[in-house]
Parts: C-alpha cells; sequence; structure tokens
C-alpha cells in the first residue's frame, strides 16, 4: 500500500518540497582534495558559467550597443562598475549556499513568516518572466533572421525548448555546464571577431573605462537618451535577481564534507574563482558589445537599435566604419555570427531561467514541478506579451514593428527595477550575519562594498522608474500620460520601500532568532 502512495506521489505534477536545494544535482560533482590549483579549479569550474549567462543574454544586447552609438565610449565604465559589483554579489551569493547549505530563497523563507514569502516569490516569478521575454524576444528574432520563419511562428518554436531541456537534464548537471561554457564561447569568438575587423580606437576605450561626471549626466541628450538613462539600461540589464538565487543554489552541486572547515573554506575560495572568470567573460561581451556600438558602424548611422536593425546594418556597407568590415559585410557572414551568437545566448538563458524557477518555488513556497513543466508553463506566459505586442503592431511599417518589438523587451526589464532589491538586501544582511556564516561572515571592507554597492543600486535603479514606466506609452507621451507615468512609478516605489521595510524587520527578527536558538544549543553553531 505504502510502494503504491509513493508511485502515485512520484508521479503528480506539483509535489511539496522542503528538501536540499535542487536536490537532483546537490553534491552530486566529486572534487578532489590536496590536488593542484589548476585541476581543482577545473572541478569546481560551471555554476560561474550559468549565472554569467544572465549577464550577457539578450536584455543586454540592445543597451550596450546603444550606448556606444549614442555616447561613444563614455558608458563602458558603467559595464566596468556593473561587473565588479556583480562579482561582490556573486560572491557572496555563492558564500551563502556553501556555508549555510541552503539557496537564497530557502534562507529568506526559514527567517520570514508565510505570507511575505509568497509575495517575494510572486515578485520573484514576475521577474523571472520578465527577463524571459527577452529571451523569447532574442530567439524568435533569431530563428526569423537564420531561417526566415515568420515571427508569430518563431515565438511558438521557442516554447518547444523545452524539449531541449528534457534531453539536457537526461545527460547530468557536469555537461549542461560545459554545454553552457561552449555557448558564451560562440558568443565571445563572434563578438571579438566583428570588433577586431574594426580597428577600434583602443586608447579612447581605455579612457573610457576611467568613470567621468559625464557618465551619469541629465543635460547630453542624444536620441532621446542621456548619460544617465543609458547608465540605468546598462545596469537594469546587467544585474539580475535571479542570478542571486541561481548561484546560491548551485554552488552546492559539489561534494564536500561540512563538518571539515578546510573543505568549505576551499569550495568557497575556489567557487570565487569560478564566478569571477566567467563574470570577466562576461564583462569583455558586453565590453565588445558596446565597442561595436562606437567602431563597427558609423556614428548615429543605425537607425532601427532593434536586433532587426542591427542584423542587417551588418550587411550594409553604408553604415560600417572601415574597409575591412565592408568587404566581410558583402559575404553576409557578419549579419549571420550576430544572429547565431543571438540565438546562442537565448538557448543559455533557457537552461538557467529554469533552473531559477525551481529554486523559488521550492524555496519560498515548498512546491515542485518537473522542469518540463515549469519551463512549458513560464515560457507559454512569457510569450502571449510578445504575441501582443507583434498582433498589434502586424500593419504598421516594418521598422515601427522592430521598435514596437524592441520597446518591450526594454520595458518588461521594469520588474528587475522592481524585484532586485529583495534579493540584494537580504543576501548582505545573511552574509554580514556571524550567526548564518559564522567565522566566515563578510570581513569589514566586504560589508562596506556590499552597502554601498546595494544601496546605490537600489537607488539607480529606483531614480530609473518612472523612466521606465514612461516607455510602455511609447517614444512621445503626452503630458497627461507622463504624469500617470509618474504617478504608477511613484506608488511602485513607495511599494518598494514599504515591502523592503517589512522584509528587513522580519529577517532581523529571524536572525535574532537563530542567535537564541544557537546559543541555547538547539542549533548547531557555524565554524
Amino acid at each position: 500500500m505504502d510502494e503504491t502512495q509513493n508511485v502515485k506521489k512520484k508521479h503528480k505534477l506539483i509535489e511539496y518540497a522542503n528538501g536540499r536545494s535542487l536536490e537532483e544535482i546537490n553534491g552530486t560533482v566529486v572534487v578532489p582534495q590536496g590536488k593542484s590549483f589548476a585541476r581543482t579549479l577545473l572541478a569546481y569550474s560551471g555554476p560561474g558559467a550559468l549565472v554569467a549567462v544572465g549577464y550577457m543574454d539578450p536584455g543586454n544586447w540592445s543597451t550596450s550597443i546603444t550606448g556606444g552609438q549614442n555616447f561613444q565610449y563614455l558608458l563602458i565604465s558603467v559595464i566596468l562598475m556593473s561587473s565588479l559589483i556583480a562579482m561582490l554579489l556573486q560572491y557572496m551569493a555563492a558564500k551563502l549556499g556553501i556555508v549555510g547549505q541552503m539557496d537564497l530563497a530557502q534562507a529568506i523563507r526559514a527567517r520570514t513568516s508565510k505570507a511575505l514569502g509568497v509575495v517575494l516569490w510572486i515578485l520573484t516569478e514576475l521577474a523571472i518572466m520578465a527577463t524571459d521575454i527577452a529571451e523569447v524576444i532574442g530567439a524568435a528574432i533569431a530563428l526569423y533572421l537564420l531561417f526566415n520563419i515568420p515571427l508569430v511562428i518563431a515565438v511558438f518554436i521557442t516554447v518547444f525548448d523545452v524539449l531541449i531541456l528534457l534531453l539536457l537534464t537526461k545527460i547530468g548537471f557536469r555537461k549542461i555546464e560545459a554545454i553552457v561554457v561552449c555557448l558564451i564561447l560562440v558568443i565571445l569568438i563572434v563578438f571579438l571577431y566583428e570588433v577586431i575587423l574594426s580597428s577600434p580606437a583602443w586608447g579612447d576605450v581605455l579612457r573610457g573605462f576611467v568613470p567621468s561626471a559625464e557618465t551619469f549626466s541629465t543635460s547630453h541628450k542624444v536620441g532621446g537618451d542621456t548619460p544617465l538613462s543609458g547608465a540605468l539600461g546598462i545596469i537594469g540589464a546587467t544585474v539580475m535577481p535571479h542570478n542571486l538565487y541561481l548561484h546560491s543554489a548551485i554552488s552546492q552541486s559539489r561534494k564536500i564534507d561540512h563538518e571539515k572547515k578546510d573543505e568549505v573554506a576551499q569550495a568557497v575560495r575556489f567557487s570565487a574563482w569560478d564566478s569571477n572568470i566567467q563574470l570577466s567573460l562576461a564583462f569583455v561581451v558586453n565590453s565588445l558589445l558596446l565597442i561595436m556600438g562606437v567602431a563597427v558602424f558609423k556614428s548615429g548611422a543605425v537607425k532601427d537599435p532593434s536586433f532587426f536593425g542591427l542584423y542587417h546594418a551588418l550587411s550594409n556597407s553604408s553604415v560600417l566604419a572601415n574597409g575591412a568590415l565592408v568587404n566581410v559585410a558583402h559575404t553576409g557572414i557578419l549579419s549571420i555570427l550576430f544572429a547565431v551568437a543571438l540565438l546562442a545566448s537565448g538557448q543559455n538563458s533557457t537552461i538557467t531561467g529554469t533552473l531559477t524557477g525551481q529554486v523559488i518555488m521550492e524555496g519560498f513556497v515548498h512546491m515542485r514541478m518537473p522542469l518540463w513543466a515549469r519551463r512549458l508553463v513560464t515560457r507559454i506566459i512569457s510569450v502571449i506579451p510578445v504575441l501582443i505586442c507583434v498582433s498589434m503592431n502586424a500593419g504598421k511599417s516594418e521598422v515601427a514593428e522592430h521598435v514596437a518589438i524592441n520597446n518591450l523587451m526594454n520595458n518588461s526589464q521594469v520588474f528587475l527595477a522592481f524585484a532586485l532589491p529583495f534579493s540584494m538586501l537580504p543576501l548582505l544582511m545573511m552574509t554580514d550575519s556571524k550567526v548564518e556564516m559564522g567565522s566566515f561572515k563578510n570581513a569589514m571592507w566586504l560589508k562596506v562594498l556590499g552597502w554601498i554597492s546595494v544601496i546605490g543600486l537600489i537607488y539607480l535603479n529606483m531614480i530609473g522608474l518612472p523612466g521606465s514606466v514612461q516607455g510602455f506609452f511609447g517614444d512621445n507621451p503626452t503630458g497627461s500620460q507622463l504624469a500617470l507615468a509618474n504617478g504608477i512609478a511613484y506608488v511602485l516605489i513607495a511599494g518598494v520601500l514599504a515591502l523592503l521595510a517589512w522584509t528587513t524587520v522580519e529577517l532581523y527578527r529571524g536572525n535574532k532568532r537563530f542567535a537564541a536558538a544557537q546559543a541555547d544549543g538547539e542549533v548547531e553553531q557555524k565554524f
């Protein structure tokens, strides 16, 4: 009787889950002890690649290339700062998972109420879906450009990438990591090749890495954008909340003995190496995208900043910057490589988005779905706004349709600005705590840098929120639409601050409870 019940339970679409994070892969990858640095690093390499994917997804492409077109190398310093902050936050996320043996969602839920857990789960799900909209658009456009598949059909085809995910779940997590690394290298090689052909002024590139007062200026306008709005676009597309949940989960895929402090310390150290190397590659890719906007195309020559426009511009000799590019462009190879990289980026994000969805569902509300079902539900919901946008603009000019799709992708990032503080603030509070981390808590310099980064990013995202909401009203909103957009933005900001206060108070109380339990010997003290 018990066996029959167990079999039935296994076949339920939604199951109760309150075990280890990503139980199917948790502690499954064996790592060597006492081996060389290179061999140990190789064993820990992989999770950082899955995280780095989120820092070079289709949402990053438009902001970086447009930033280069509008402001030359001015905003490349923003890419550098965003990448350094990302390294800091991802290190903390991996450390939380390894030392605390819980992912970020589980750690928040363990210290807060059920009601808050449900609210944060819904908020994070919306952020994942907003990210997924960019992946749908990127993959569908790549299919259209490469194979001339009508856009609506291409959108529907993206739903079936769940079949790819089903295949990947059968081959093992280590092989998934290897596939993701290969796709990242494809993207890197494509843009490196196109930038090298363009012969950029490397001296100007290096000078651009030094931030100046002009970087966040609101007075200098190009094509309706200011350096501040361009910088906010890059930041919003770079630092995403779901990456912190994902890294805190997949950092636990390595098999270590948590009773041995040396093994835990090794895992933290090499996870940081892995993360920083992979995020450095993401930084290079994003920098290449911005350099491409400056050096590959003549300044201001690309009138259609969408993926369609960039694809066609790469085969249009009249907008390319030098003779070497023009000669290659005639073959069509530049455009094809761009579309291939776009498709690779979309498929990479399919894998990571699905894993993150499982992490937050199990962590916040203790529910589990099969990965294929999880992916199918998320993707179907995500394609709805894309299909609506395509159908609403079907009768307009080609450029108007492209711009509308591009605006949808950019506007979807509003949820990321809204959700970001609710992953960053808890992460910092928990990794700063001796109760949670023991001797692995953040050093003072990390704590200071962490709070500066978190407060700075939250502030920039909040001041960029009115502009993000205004984007929903088109390129030329009326005065009443601007007033409405600002009103909505201020309500959202008030909501963020109120929810942040609720989250902070509950986390603080939860930390006190854990400290009291440790003092009474009810909970094992960490290291």
